[in-house]
């Protein structure tokens, strides 16, 4: 490793090599959710500290911002996630609007989930416990209070589209019968009944998602459904008595940007192409922000800090150089 002094004179030797691609602000599309916070927080200051560049975001919400994106307002967004905004998306690339520069993570997932202490371990009270198949068998373990001859299975947020989904799922695997189907009413109280449980070392079955600062922070356990199959999904969605189930997609998050942009900025798609993480990366950095109560810049600073052997590889030695130095003038 060098030290800072060395890495100091790399930066003030070579600093007029790394001007930034363009003399404006680069725009990052404001997502309203925290994984796209984080993920545009580590862009912001690799482009900052290690192109030269002045950045901005602007905030909104999904469909405005990837229109934001098409029509050029708006530069870079740090994550589409193709499954849920294909018509916006692919129009924009059919009309060569947009171009996806690289996978920043390809396996962002939704199932049904138990605490890992439940069936790994010699306290485990469930080892039999893998797959949907095997709820009816240890309802007892799951009571609700409510209706004690059944066991309680936490759907999604009431509303939300997974919450039909589960439903459906409920009724094809026959566990209606065996499970009351509970709707949280927020996610915050969702994620409050899952550390309640954890936290107490107690039964819970839960639809959750990640990546997810409460699948960072909570060891939990996917249990196996059959494999995701198409036309039975598409059923889950559109038939309120479904006669068959299937797991959730994995789903791939890309990192999008305007043409126009993409021509004009050569060195930053580059970097963005190289840009490349996983699910459990991103969860544990959400659960970093969750247990410190910090913001995005927190967790991205965070991140350059101890995961060197992930980011080093996404840009040049110059840029490696620049941004351990910013890294460093943040500490004095």
């Amino acid at each position: 490793m060098r030290s800072l002094f060395q890495v100091l004179i790399l930066v003030f030797s070579t600093a007029s090599a790394s001007a930034c691609d363009v003399d404006r602000p680069v725009v990052f599309a404001g997502l309203d959710w925290q994984s796209n916070a984080f993920h545009t927080a580590v862009a912001q200051f690799i482009l900052e500290a290690g192109h030269d560049c002045k950045t901005d975001v602007l905030p909104g919400t999904t469909i405005p911002l990837l229109q934001g994106v098409a029509q050029g307002d708006i530069d870079i967004v740090m994550e589409v996630w193709k499954d849920n905004v294909t018509e916006v998306w692919n129009r924009g690339l059919r009309r060569k609007q947009v171009v996806e520069v690289g996978t920043n993570f390809p396996d962002a997932v939704q199932g049904w989930y138990v605490p890992r202490y439940m069936v790994v371990g010699e306290d485990a009270i469930a080892p039999g416990l893998i797959s949907v198949a095997d709820l009816p068998a240890h309802k007892t373990l799951f009571t609700d209070p409510e209706e004690p001859d059944k066991g309680r299975f936490y759907n999604c947020i009431a509303g939300w589209n997974c919450e039909v989904i589960n439903s459906a799922k409920l009724k094809a695997y026959g566990l209606d019968a065996d499970f009351t189907n509970f709707r949280p009413g927020t996610g915050a109280a969702l994620a409050a009944a899952i550390a309640s449980s954890y936290i107490r070392k107690k039964p819970i079955v839960t639809y959750y998602w990640g990546p997810t600062w409460v699948l960072g922070k909570y060891d939990m356990v996917m249990l196996e459904e059959p494999p995701f199959d198409a036309d039975v999904f598409a059923d889950l969605v559109s038939n309120p008595n479904p006669v068959a189930a299937t797991a959730y997609p994995v789903v791939e998050v890309a990192i999008g940007a305007n043409r126009n942009f993409s021509e004009e900025a050569p060195s930053i798609i580059s970097f963005l192409t190289r840009y490349h993480t996983d699910a459990a990366l991103v969860s544990a950095a959400l659960a970093y922000m969750e247990e410190t109560g910090g913001q995005a810049e927190d967790a991205a600073h965070h991140f350059l800090r101890t995961r060197s052997d992930i980011w080093t590889t996404w840009v040049d030695e110059l840029t490696v150089a620049k941004v351990t130095a910013a890294l460093a003038r943040l500490e004095h």
